[in-house]
């Protein structure tokens, strides 16, 4: 299962975005790609202030970018994030697309971020999003595939809860900055790999993304035993990788974490 994990740098305008993905695509080789992943919020300026003004629906122009994309390319997408507006609410959601195009599955993140920073600054998505609430599972002819957003990682019984509803891999398209991202990014990865028993995937921008938010970057892949199969660091770039999803059932007849777990 060939993945590609596109690290882009977001740009002001969301159609300039939009040429920063379509650009790291075309340093690719196009034939047979699965999975094209990209970042959370991967064409807005990571700022509660802005996601109103950068929002979308389904007929906007970054999800019918994500589908020419699909089609292209003939891959399926996991489309990082987008401020999605409704009539009443707006959302950090996730469109995922089949290879023809057709979007199957919304996931719409359910653990908010909030923090306050070391020098007193406050970040808090709560102050304009509102969460989701349904489980981010998606079918493919590889089988289920899951996904969660960014802090979402930081909840073990979420990634648990897709582990049990029999995915092989949680798409995590993320925005860690460079307080949070040295501390936990990879730490946080490696743990629900290794929790779990199946690969990770963690999508970020580059930190050159356009605005305050600093982002860290640092795009990866771990393995079922927790390894980092390959990353990248803070740059514009991407990670190309085949992974085979016959190593899940190796790793997990010979480390038995799944079937051993008892209900407490």
């Amino acid at each position: 299962m060939r993945l590609l994990i596109i690290q882009n740098t977001v740009q002001k305008k969301i159609t300039d975005s939009l040429k920063n993905v379509d650009n790291i695509l075309s340093k690719v080789t196009d034939e047979t790609i699965d999975f094209i992943v990209l970042p959370e919020m991967f064409t807005t300026p990571y700022e509660v202030e802005r996601f109103e003004a950068y929002s979308q629906t389904d007929t906007s122009e970054t999800i019918t970018h994500l589908q020419h994309l699909a089609q292209k390319y003939n891959a399926y997408v996991i489309g990082g994030s987008v401020p999605e507006k409704t009539n009443t609410h707006l959302y950090n959601t996730s469109y995922i697309l089949n290879r023809k195009g057709k979007i199957i599955h919304k996931y719409r993140k359910i653990h908010l971020f909030a923090i306050t920073y070391p020098n007193g600054e406050t970040f808090d998505e709560r102050d304009t999003l509102n969460a989701g609430n349904r489980l981010g599972v998606f079918e493919t002819e590889f089988g289920k595939m899951g996904v969660m957003i960014c802090f979402d990682i930081r909840y073990p019984l979420l990634a648990q809860k897709l582990t049990n509803a029999q995915v092989s891999a949680i798409f995590v398209p993320g925005a860690f900055n460079q307080f949070t991202g040295p501390l936990h990014w990879e730490t946080t990865f490696k743990a629900r790999a290794i929790d779990n028993q199946l690969f990770m995937i963690g999508c970020s921008a580059s930190s050159a993304s356009y605005g305050n938010y600093q982002t860290y970057g640092h795009s990866l892949i771990v393995d079922p035993l927790g390894s980092v199969i390959d990353s990248l660091k803070d740059q514009e770039g991407y990670l190309d990788i085949t992974i085979d999803l016959e190593d899940i059932p190796t790793v997990r007849n010979k480390l038995p974490i799944q079937k051993m777990r008892k209900p407490l």
